[in-house]
């Protein structure tokens, strides 16, 4: 990597243009009048508190301009139009900033709705996801990119709209005001030293986007690791590894570190860079008005102005290589998360698939090949019948396809040939979600949400009162030990159900497992014990 970076790609700005268009919809949906209306909105308190920006220096001039006056017989005259000037002054000061606030209490509402609409797509996304891709995935790092993500939909709504296009609109008014009350060489350097600071702050602030992209991958390896361990434990514990795994974690640490000060030292050189910058055009258009005040070409008003302007210019651009990391960066984030949302799901409904009838619950493997992999085969003609309202008990050693069948029951995967048929009815001519509410399921290891008891059970069905899921209980075997608790259905179970034992999380399953049977007693229903 070079030290000075390099300017923002063809690759990187199409990228980032791809990523905005994704947004738009979002803020310009199509049958949502009101969302419009608020952006419209929004969009004309920008515009006239810009307006009332640039025109109050003029205020500011008039202000000075009358109390310099060299009349001395009507200097209360002078005072009281000069009193008049400044409160007209302040006041036009408090309604730009009133437009402003306004502006953003019409456009939060917008805001939060896209921000709600987008997580809530990348969250039923995420489920719709194969068994396959959740495997292979770090359930800490996917997080963090969700997390990241929807936050950099939120400072691109906020700063996007509201920072760069605003700071756009007011240089372009300011010029035009430089130009014609002034002279054609304060435009030139005031233009000049815009197009040197902005080239200055792009280039130092895409070569700081590389770094943050360097932090930001270490922060999502030390979280991984984090969630990892605290995810197990249980395991750690038993291994007595909590040495171990605090070495593991703070050597992710330690590269999130390094990179964290090579962040810290690149914002020192860009913040000196700009006020240096800043400062040169600053002077060089103060210099120039005090010569054409000393001429008597310009008023000690016109000096006040000039210098007003220059300070209203300074204080956005200040904030422009903040806003242009941080949107460059949310635009990394987002691109993630969409790269997410583009993720493929490997198995899917067929179009306007039928609903799974159930009515004896015959499940038939019919020349079932199927693996993981394709150079690792788990199954290899498998054909296997269980009649309805029987049951069978699948043996073999670890490895041998057992938990397989299961999932491929689920239709977690597809077969990759064969046919797996329940009452003659192909599993992949069905909707999923039938299939599901179909079978019942307690796996080897139970886990748990970090919820009560009450909750875990009727998590088998979404409409069970408090006495369904005690009938429940009482058909597991586990009411009266839930009974003992002092919370007793309210008891909170830990993460992952680490405050039971075993056996008691068993049980949990085996009582929502029940529960959900109950739902479908009406249709028929398959039970699986894994």
């Amino acid at each position: 990597m070079s030290g000075g970076g390099e300017l923002p790609t063809t690759e990187n700005l199409a990228g980032g243009w791809t990523t905005i268009r994704r947004v738009v919809p979002y803020l310009w949906p199509e049958g949502q009048g009101w969302v419009k209306r608020r952006v419209v909105a929004a969009m004309l308190m920008l515009l006239l508190s810009k307006v009332i920006a640039v025109g109050t220096p003029f205020l500011y001039k008039a202000a000075v301009d009358t109390l310099a006056a060299e009349d001395g017989s009507a200097a209360w005259l002078l005072a009281i139009g000069a009193v008049g000037l400044t409160v007209a002054y302040g006041g036009a000061r408090l309604m730009n900033i009133g437009f402003q606030q306004l502006r953003d209490v019409i456009f939060a509402r917008v805001g939060q709705r896209a921000l709600r609409m987008l997580a809530l797509r990348t969250f039923e996304h995420i489920h719709k996801l194969s068994m396959r891709y959740h495997i292979t995935r770090k359930t800490g790092g996917l997080s963090r990119i969700v997390e990241r993500g929807v936050k950099g939909v939120e400072f691109l709504l906020r700063f996007l709209l509201f920072s760069i296009g605003p700071l756009v609109l007011e240089l372009l008014f300011i010029a035009l005001i430089l130009w014609a009350v002034f002279d054609v060489w304060y435009l030139v350097v005031v233009v000049g030293t815009i197009a040197v600071y902005i080239w200055f702050t792009f280039k130092v602030t895409e070569w700081r986007v590389k770094i943050r992209k360097q932090m930001n991958d270490q922060d999502t390896d030390a979280n991984q690791k984090a969630i990892d361990s605290l995810l197990n434990f249980e395991t750690v514990k038993y291994f007595g590894a909590e040495s171990r795994e605090a070495r593991r974690y703070d050597k992710a640490m330690e590269g999130y570190e390094v990179a964290a000060l090579k962040t810290a030292y690149s914002l020192a050189f860009l913040n000196f860079g700009q006020a240096f910058l800043i400062t040169g055009g600053l002077v060089a258009v103060m210099v120039m008005a005090a010569i054409g005040v000393e001429n008597g070409d310009l008023t000690v008003g016109d000096f006040v102005m000039v210098n007003a302007y220059m300070i209203q210019i300074t204080m956005p651009l200040n904030f422009l290589g903040t806003v242009y990391r941080e949107i460059r960066q949310a635009l990394v984030d987002m691109g993630e998360m969409f790269g997410l949302l583009e993720q493929p799901a490997e198995v899917t409904d067929k179009p306007d698939a039928p609903d799974l009838e159930v009515k004896g619950a015959e499940i038939r493997f019919e020349n079932i090949h199927f693996g993981y992999h394709d150079d690792r085969p788990i199954l290899n003609g498998l054909d296997l019948t269980v009649p309805a309202g029987g049951s069978l008990a699948i043996v073999g050693p670890s490895g041998a396809g057992k938990s397989t069948i299961g999932r491929l029951l689920f239709r977690f995967y597809d077969v990759n040939n064969g046919a797996l048929k329940i009452d003659g009815q192909d599993v992949r001519d069905v909707t999923q979600q039938s299939l599901h509410d179909a079978i019942g399921v307690v796996p080897q290891d139970t886990v748990l949400f970090n919820d009560t008891v009450g909750y875990n059970i009727a998590y088998g069905r979404d409409d069970a009162t408090h006495g369904d899921v005690i009938e429940a209980a009482k058909a597991a075997k586990i009411h009266d030990f839930i009974e003992s608790l002092p919370e007793g259905y309210d008891t909170q179970v830990g993460e992952r159900g680490l405050k039971l034992s075993g056996g008691e999380k068993q049980r949990v399953g085996i009582a929502r497992t029940l529960l959900k049977n109950e739902s479908t007693s009406k249709r028929g229903a398959i039970a699986f014990l894994g």
